[in-house]
């Protein structure tokens, strides 16, 4: 294939306006109908945006015989991550033939970016293929921004900057700026031909906040929608430039400048804006319809961005809210505590808490709720929240399972499992009751261990009559571990390994005189962790001597 060559030779966009005429771009969900209609698509295919979104490409362009079944072939590729051309005619399409790329659209949604170009009987890919070929490639917003900067230069012009609204990137408001009034901006990334990036990020910061003035040309441009062209900076720029060093000369090097809306689904979500220097040629009509393309790509994958980020920055906000506060421990006790949820999630299925009672006795309790992530994170907060209310009214062990066997049986989860033990230090002893739980192990002075033998019963949910509470000697120094199954049992260990393994790395972080349990908590969930594939929770408490 003939590589496109552009300015000063070099491999990049090329500047030749018959090409621009016969390209276009529009978005589609996994289902097929179009979610966003460049300027280009309604020049090239005659649909205005406000007929085309929304409705099925089958029945706005891909009319034909027998172009429903490629549409949905080119989406099944799509949705398996795979790049898929064609060259078709007819039909909605008008006349000529069209070469179309589908390419997959990183993002929530899924879907595709079409991009359709008139064929030619030299014709390579077009230099949009190639330019889309390197934005987007990732769901993070700064770095999506920094690759449609180094698309545009050199390619395009001698200096970028992309911004993105603040109000959007912050607050998640679609507001557009309007006419006569100022827009507050965030710039993402910059670039300028032949400066490093220490030297570019000093004079064009990745990250500041700034206000463009209500005459401004990129407000200006924001506010409309339309690209200005204008041949030098702003007032309100060129003095900002000037308070850094090197900024008078760096603006002192562009003599023709470009600012262009970026929209995405019919939203301004920033605005881009390219510089060229005296070498170069001024902006034509010809390049504000080029920069216009990409920036259509550039919006669509920047915002594709801002809502990724903008989910994981809620999930994990949502997420840090479950996490249970710091405990409160009786005076005569010693308590440490390991939790660790599966994958990239803050918080799982699994929970624990400490409820001090009157006469110096509390509540250790750990649980956990089937699966991982939020759905079981879901599941799990109510449980904890239900088993600490009930916790501090004192009721017998029993009793509280039986209640929230009864609150998790209206629960969308199958069933959790829980433990639920009430330490008395002064009676060195404590009463224990399980709810389809793992055994507690139990620590003894010296090293010794032993798994407790006690009745399992049921897991909650399943509406079990009854929970039996059983006592248990716990004399001072001793040892008891609270745990779940995802720190002993795996798909490559078995559950009679995993205990075995959790008794003999306990046994020995506690045959040192004076064990420390912070010590011992680290020595178990180091060994066993290696296996994990379920959040891992763990307790270890003692009475003090």
């Amino acid at each position: 294939m003939e590589s496109q060559i552009g300015r000063d030779g070099e491999p990049g966009l090329p500047r030749r306006e018959p090409d621009l005429a016969d390209v276009a771009t529009f978005t589609l969900d996994s289902g097929g109908r179009v979610t966003s209609w460049s300027v280009t698509a309604t020049r090239l295919f005659g649909h205005p945006a406000r007929a085309a979104i929304g409705q099925d490409v089958c029945d706005v362009l891909m009319t034909g015989p027998g172009q429903r079944q490629l549409v949905g072939h080119a989406l099944a590729e799509a949705a398996a991550g795979r790049v898929w051309s064609a060259t078709v005619a007819g039909a909605g399409l008008g006349e000529g033939r069209f070469g179309i790329r589908w390419e997959p659209l990183a993002g929530l949604g899924g879907g595709v970016v079409v991009i359709a170009q008139r064929a030619s009987p030299q014709q390579g890919h077009s230099w949009l293929s190639e330019a889309a070929a390197r934005i987007g490639t990732t769901l993070d917003l700064t770095q999506t921004a920094r690759e449609v900067a180094d698309v545009a230069v050199p390619g395009f012009a001698d200096a970028v900057a992309i911004f993105g609204s603040e109000r959007l990137l912050a607050a998640d408001e679609f507001t557009s700026p309007q006419a006569g009034h100022g827009a507050v901006v965030r710039r993402l990334a910059a670039r300028l031909d032949g400066q490093g990036t220490a030297v570019t990020d000093s004079l064009l910061r990745p990250g500041e906040v700034l206000v463009f003035g209500a005459d401004s040309p990129s407000c200006h441009a924001m506010a409309t929608g339309e690209p200005v062209l204008y041949e030098k900076l702003d007032d309100e720029t060129a003095e900002r430039l000037a308070r850094r060093p090197g900024g008078p000369e760096a603006a002192a090097s562009y003599t023709s400048f470009l600012a262009v809306p970026l929209i995405a689904r019919e939203a301004v979500v920033g605005c881009a804006t390219f510089g060229r220097g005296p070498a170069s040629p001024a902006f034509s009509p010809g390049d504000i319809a080029l920069a216009g393309e990409l920036a259509s790509r550039a919006a669509v994958c920047i915002d594709n961005a801002r809502l990724y980020d903008r989910e994981r920055r809620t999930a994990l906000a949502l997420q840090r809210g479950l996490l249970p506060g710091r405990p409160e421990v009786p005076a005569g006790m010693e308590v440490t505590h390991f939790y660790l949820p599966v994958g990239d999630s803050v918080v799982g299925g699994d929970w624990h808490d400490i409820v001090p009672l009157p006469g110096g006795r509390a509540v250790l309790i750990v649980g956990d709720a089937m699966g991982h992530g939020p759905e079981a994170a879901a599941v799990m907060v109510q449980l904890r929240a239900a088993a600490h209310t009930l916790a501090g009214l004192d009721l017998p062990p029993g009793q509280v399972l039986a209640r929230l066997d009864q609150l998790a049986a209206g629960m969308a989860a199958p069933f959790a499992t829980c433990i639920y033990a009430v330490i008395d230090p002064a009676a060195s002893s404590c009463l224990i009751a399980q709810a389809g739980h793992l055994p507690p192990v139990l620590g003894l002075p010296g090293g010794a261990t032993k798994v407790l033998d006690l009745p399992p019963g049921l897991p909650l949910g399943l509406a079990a009559e009854s929970f039996e509470a059983t006592p248990v000697s716990l004399p001072p120094g001793a040892t008891l571990a609270l745990y779940t199954d995802g720190l002993v049992e795996s798909r490559t260990r078995p559950l009679d390994d995993g205990l075995a393994a959790l008794c003999e790395v306990l046994g020995a972080a506690l045959a040192a005189p004076r064990a420390v349990l912070g010590d011992a908590s680290e020595m178990v969930t180091a060994a066993l962790r290696q296996h994990g594939e379920d959040d891992i929770t763990l307790i270890l408490a003692r009475i003090r001597p």
